[in-house]
């Protein structure tokens, strides 16, 4: 009896040692794969466009494993060194003008844009703040992230302060609720975004390491 619940101890611990490392190296290489995809797919029209000489080398660099992501990565480097000054954020704004102006691909376009400027941008503060809200009811908390501050018609209907949240799903955080709160009924957390979402995706189980607690309001 002794020996089998040390063998279920020495199993489970085994497995808390390498579950991370397992579930960070299955994330790699869906990315690389997403990525390698992409690359193919793209070559795969430029070779439709090309003649039989050109088209013929192209397919050899489709089997090259990895290629797809350092020719990405190129990319996105390149790309923000050239939009990061004044011809090519000129050359940026025509894009988007052109991309604007095409019937229902603006709307997906323009909606992307405006969720990644949000998200990414250095100077917005979307996700950089972790919360304590009263959620789905009166007396019951859970983490939040503030993603800014109700505008437009909707905020000429708010009375008061208010501050935009999302409020994530356990343990998969990619889906959630997006509330619109008084900021009065939020309690804002001295806890990095990093420990909030361990938290959440830990269903708890995983508290903050840091000693903070909320600040004063």
């Amino acid at each position: 009896m002794k020996a089998t619940v040390h063998l279920k101890k020495y199993l489970l611990t085994g497995l808390l040692v390498w579950l991370p490392l397992a579930i960070t190296i299955w994330v790699l290489l869906w990315l690389i794969g997403l990525l390698d995809g992409i690359f193919v797919a793209l070559l795969s029209g430029i070779q439709a466009l090309s003649p039989d000489s050109l088209a013929a080398l192209l397919e050899k660099f489709k089997h090259i494993p990895g290629l797809g992501v350092v020719l990405v990565f190129a990319g996105l480097l390149v790309t923000g060194s050239l939009v990061s000054n004044v011809a090519g954020r000129w050359w940026l704004t025509q894009w988007d003008r052109l991309f604007t102006h095409i019937p229902v691909f603006r709307t997906i376009y323009n909606s992307v844009k405006k969720v990644s400027d949000t998200l990414f941008s250095s100077n917005g503060n979307a996700f950089r703040t972790a919360l304590l809200v009263q959620y789905p009811r009166a007396g019951a908390w859970t983490i939040a992230f503030q993603t800014g501050a109700p505008g437009g018609e909707v905020a000429t209907h708010l009375a008061g302060d208010y501050v935009s949240v999302y409020v994530p799903t356990t343990p998969n955080p990619t889906s959630g609720f997006f509330l619109m709160l008084p900021r009065s009924d939020v309690i804002e957390l001295k806890m990095s975004v990093d420990e909030a979402l361990t938290y959440v995706i830990s269903m708890g189980s995983v508290a903050p390491t840091s000693s903070s607690g909320p600040l004063a309001k």
